[in-house]
């Protein structure tokens, strides 16, 4: 049948050959059943009823009719050549990075859905017109002079500088161009980069995300995709995908909800996957849920890329989160997901609800727990206190969130691997809020999670809402915490308080960004009388007190996260439970060397990452095996003969052990290099 639509429309060409008569030949193809099937094909509207004169058919000046000019190849003809379709032979990304054909944001819901554009591009679509004006006001007014301006701006107002944006925006644009290179410098220059990448420069790309959205990167899942997110999920072009870093903008880093802005998080933690543990860049996913936002002053923005319209709460929200692992789950059986920075009343919520059926973790409440809690014994071992005195500490934490919180429940779990009982352990922490201490006696509901470490009621204990300077001067605590995100809220008096109550106070300021850390290193220096062991979330200069240096330590979860994901990955692993995350935590400690110990170092320096990354795989991967959750084979024989066993398939550790290395050694051997490799030209169609 086709064929014989095109015999008649071949017919009418060859008519036109013999006689000359433009418009007959033109408009009998126009109305051919060949050219109606393959308009509709590529989405043209059908042309208008009316026909073409010959005059309007030869003559470009001709004014022609409405009803002509409605239709794009009528146009074409007039030599209006940017009216006439565009024929794509590609799908997908191809189509994103064909600078010819790619219209970024302003690609129509057709054309998004035809062309399996669908989740590869933010849901809010753009006019030309309003890209042409973003554009101009950057060339009229770069990043930073905007940010300087604007009062309420808070990386600026926090110190971030002129030279980390040109430094974010150069070595973004590297990446655009070549992940390769990309990532060798990263890996080779990594404690000099990470402040770029990551925190604290990262909080300033995610308040200007949609600013600054300049290449379509990662998936965009909203609530608008609800009962479809499936077939997105199969628009990314990689059949295999190992580690997926996902948020819903709701809590980024201290900085608040920032909606769909908030991709700019996950993909600064897959850089760090890539970089730091060797997964394949091809290989990770950086995910946003956009459920909406409760940021008035994100959806009055122009610029802004996400959804328009009020967070999604309760059942709703849930069924939404719900579909996108069942979509991921369903493309990538094995996938690990990463959830980032979501707002406590459902971090807690969504972590229960998938680590039993599924490969998870949440990284602010259990990635944060693990590094803390690896700093806390390392700072026992600087003091020359054995791990299990953890059972003996005093914490003062500030921050009752799913970070504070997770903290608190990871070290109370340590503290019962110690020997302490639950209650013993809970009696051994005092939580504040921004309401102060929290007590038994504190009004409205509080969380189960956190009304275990709700103080008792009793004579001798402190008044519910206590400040933090009222504790630390009653408790003498040994650790002081924060995970608060509220800046600088530990005075002066509070410091020197603590410093009066033990001899090496351990100072621990977790809070992200840098503006939102709880003192700054030259506080805790200065008012602990250089006696404090400091370790921030967020990177500080080491301090001069009296002629000795004091080290600022960073306990940045990117020492535990992507080792973690690297084990879990290699062996196989079908959940990640507390006893793989405790193995994190001592695999970390155990990086620090007794000299550094003894300087007051107690996390290891990020020049050697890869080879932290790799203890902790390793230690996950034991852990892992030791509870029967590892699959892979031929990682199981691996572990086996590295502790002298036996192998998976009967095999003497020994043969195993020399014949495919240590465990170390094929946690390395198993980490990408970023390296040129040889090309070779492949025709569509062969290998596919």
């Amino acid at each position: 049948m086709i064929r014989g639509m095109c015999q008649e429309s071949l017919s009418t060409t060859r008519s036109y050959r013999r006689t000359g008569d433009v418009s007959s030949a033109v408009s009998s193809v126009l109305r051919s059943p060949c050219w109606r099937l393959s308009a509709t094909f590529v989405g043209l509207p059908p042309p208008p009823t009316s026909g073409i004169s010959r005059s309007s058919a030869t003559d470009s000046t001709t004014n022609y009719s409405q009803s002509e000019l409605r239709w794009p190849f009528y146009r074409g003809f007039a030599n209006k050549r940017q009216e006439r379709p565009t024929f794509v032979r590609d799908l997908g990304p191809a189509v994103l990075s064909n600078p010819l054909v790619n219209k970024g944001t302003a690609f129509s819901r057709s054309e998004r859905e035809r062309f399996h554009l669908r989740g590869l591009l933010p849901a809010r679509m753009a006019t030309m017109e309003e890209q042409t004006s973003k554009v101009l006001a950057e060339f009229r007014e770069g990043a930073w002079d905007k940010a300087a301006r604007d009062p309420d701006d808070e990386m600026v107002s926090a110190g971030l500088t002129p030279d980390n944006i040109r430094k974010w925006e150069y070595i973004t644009s590297i990446l655009s161009q070549n992940e390769t290179l990309y990532y060798r410098v990263l890996m080779d220059n990594f404690s000099e980069m990470a402040a770029v990448v990551y925190t604290p420069t990262v909080g300033w790309a995610c308040l200007n995300f949609s600013r600054m959205f300049r290449v379509a990167r990662g998936m965009y899942f909203s609530s608008h995709d609800s009962g479809q997110m499936v077939s997105l999920a199969y628009n990314w072009p990689s059949h295999e995908v190992d580690a997926i870093v996902v948020t819903d903008g709701s809590r980024i880093l201290g900085l608040g909800d920032l909606g769909m802005n908030g991709m700019g998080i996950s993909i600064g933690k897959l850089a760090l996957y890539v970089a730091a543990a060797g997964f394949h860049p091809s290989k990770v996913l950086p995910c946003v849920i956009d459920v909406g936002t409760n940021n008035e002053k994100l959806r009055k923005d122009p610029n802004y890329l996400g959804l328009d319209q009020p967070r999604l709460e309760g059942d709703e929200y849930l069924k939404v989160v719900d579909e996108f692992v069942a979509a991921v789950k369903t493309r990538w059986p094995k996938v690990m997901i990463q959830f980032e920075d979501f707002r406590t009343e459902y971090a807690m919520k969504l972590l229960e609800r998938y680590r039993s059926d599924h490969l998870c973790f949440n990284d602010d409440i259990q990635g944060t727990a693990a590094t803390a809690l690896a700093g806390v014994y390392a700072g026992l071992a600087a003091i020359g206190r054995p791990y299990s005195d953890i059972r003996r500490l005093r914490l003062v934490v500030c921050g009752a969130g799913s970070a504070g919180i997770g903290v608190v429940q990871w070290l109370s779990k340590a503290m019962e691997q110690h020997g302490a009982t639950s209650e013993e352990a809970s009696r051994n922490f005092w939580v504040l809020d921004e309401d102060g201490l929290i007590t038994a006696s504190r009004s409205g509901k509080l969380e189960s999670h956190v009304r275990r470490f709700a103080r008792p009621v009793e004579a001798n204990e402190l008044a519910e809402g206590a400040t933090t300077e009222e504790v630390v001067r009653s408790v003498r605590p040994e650790v002081l915490l924060g995970l608060s995100g509220a800046g600088r809220i530990w005075t002066p008096e509070t410091l020197k308080a603590l410093a009066r109550g033990t001899a090496r106070p351990l100072i621990f300021p977790m809070s992200n960004p840098s503006h939102k850390s709880e003192c700054s290193a030259e506080d805790a220096a200065m008012y602990a009388e250089g006696r404090g062991i400091f370790a921030s979330g967020s990177p500080f200069e080491d301090v001069t007190f009296e002629g000795k240096v004091i080290p600022s330590n960073q306990s940045n979860n990117l020492y535990v996260f992507p080792g973690l994901a690297l084990g879990a990955k290699l062996c196989q692993a079908t959940l990640v439970t507390d006893g793989m995350l405790m193995a994190a935590s001592e695999a970390l400690a155990a990086c620090n060397r007794p000299e550094d110990l003894a300087q007051g170092k107690i996390y290891p320096g990020l020049s050697n990452v890869r080879s932290i990354s790799a203890s902790v795989a390793a230690a996950v991967m034991r852990r892992a095996h030791e509870e029967g959750l590892a699959t892979d084979e031929e990682a199981i024989s691996v572990i086996e003969g590295d502790r002298g066993g036996w192998g998976a398939h009967g095999e003497a550790a020994a043969e195993v052990h020399s014949k495919q290395g240590s465990l170390d050694r094929f946690v390395t051997d198993n980490m990408y290099v970023p390296v040129y490799t040889p090309l070779a030209y492949v025709p569509r169609g062969v290998l596919e």
